[in-house]
């Protein structure tokens, strides 16, 4: 090791306990107690000692998490956490490093400053941190209008996730949400709504602030209506973020949700007040207008025992709210995108559905369901009753 280096070092054990005692002195008073234990720790790193390396990563993490910790934390990274960043598990370095960059002045710069950090971690062994620390930076190289960048940086890190049989929590949220935030940007609301929801599994919805709640919800609701292949929208009807619209301005979106859910036309004509208000739900009224009835027609279905599955054009037309000879070019496009199967008689105007599509029930279609399980179970035993009568000792026996 040459001279030069040596004294750097000695410069540095010198001037963090100096710059640690400084930042104190800046720090609201309830922050203070951080700062002297990041000191205290770090005057103790000549042992080696990985529980004493652990505990200031810990103790740095809870200082992060502290809402006044913000303006310090460029600093705290670059002149203190950079000294002895090669003793720290890759997954809390990344960790701390994101925070830091949340607090860079603009999106540029949190990129520059992630860039660093991601050339740590992409190393064999730390593929999967190597995910969370790029997809991070494309979150701001979206605020940047670097969309097709940040695309394929999505896609490598999807096949690198496929490689692995599990990763962190933490590491696949990241990878969701900031995928939800590409197609958000892209208005690919198919793809949007299914990222939103994975990512809204891999978290606690609780430790969201309101706001955050109520705008999953809302461009959820959204990306549900205007999707073109969903029809089906029980598992965001039973998510606990939806409730987060009610009483609020959007409460009349969860509404909608549930009148599409349940294919009620008549509620849907009810609502038509606010839809107009909704430039975006506007400018697809049509397209919104043919989901109402194909969600009506699947319903119509599913209420239907599976002995009773041949249904009259006439039928379809009262329940869609179409004139008979609409129904035809409905039944096909369900038929075409598989939300049904079955055929069509067009001779007899009748439908023959074979299957309908499967689907997450809301509360109310679940008690449709009991009350058919329960109608079935009366069925068999009035049977069972009347066989048993007429059989005699035959059935006895």
């Amino acid at each position: 090791m040459s001279q030069s280096t040596k004294t750097n070092e000695m410069e540095v054990d010198f001037d963090v306990p100096k710059y640690l005692s400084d930042e104190r002195q800046k720090a609201p008073s309830h922050l203070q107690h951080y700062f002297t234990t990041f000191e205290d720790l770090y005057e103790r790193k000549q042992v080696d000692d990985h529980k004493l390396w652990h505990q200031l990563t810990q103790h740095i993490l809870d200082f992060f998490k502290q809402a006044e910790s913000g303006p310090f934390k460029v600093n705290v990274y670059q002149q203190f956490v950079a000294e002895w960043e090669n003793k720290i598990n890759r997954l809390s370095l990344v960790t701390i490093a994101l925070q830091a960059a949340s607090q860079c002045q603009d999106a540029q710069s949190s990129v520059d400053f992630l860039q660093p950090i991601i050339s740590k971690v992409d190393t064999p062994d730390t593929q999967d941190v190597y995910v969370l620390a790029v997809m991070e930076s494309a979150h701001f190289q979206l605020m940047l209008g670097q969309a097709d960048a940040v695309k394929k940086v999505m896609d490598r890190c999807e096949k690198i996730l496929d490689g692995f049989d599990s990763v962190e929590t933490a590491i696949h949220a990241s990878f969701y949400r900031v995928s939800a935030e590409y197609f958000k940007s892209q208005a690919d609301y198919v793809h949007y709504y299914k990222s939103a929801l994975l990512f809204l599994a891999c978290v606690n919805v609780d430790e969201m602030s309101a706001g955050e709640r109520v705008e999953r919800a809302y461009d959820l609701a959204m990306a549900a209506l205007l999707g073109d292949n969903i029809y089906n929208f029980g598992e965001l009807l039973m998510h606990p973020v939806l409730d987060s619209l009610t009483n609020t301005e959007h409460d009349w979106l969860r509404t909608l949700l549930f009148t599409f859910n349940n294919g009620d036309i008549g509620k849907f004509e009810a609502l038509g007040p606010h839809l107009s208000k909704q430039p975006l739900l506007q400018q697809n009224s049509a397209a919104l207008n043919q989901k109402i009835c194909l969600m009506s027609l699947i319903e119509a279905v599913f209420r239907r025992s599976g002995d009773n599955r041949v249904i009259p054009f006439s039928e379809i037309a009262s329940e869609t709210r179409l004139s008979v000879d609409e129904v035809e070019h409905l039944v096909m496009k369900a038929l075409s995108i598989q939300l049904l199967r079955g055929s069509i008689d067009q001779v007899d105007q009748l439908v023959v559905v074979t299957w309908v599509q499967p689907r997450v029930l809301d509360k109310s279609q679940i008690d449709g369901m009991r009350r058919k399980l329960e109608d079935w179970n009366n069925q068999v035993k009035k049977i069972s009753t009347f066989v048993g009568q007429q059989g005699g000792e035959v059935f006895a026996q």
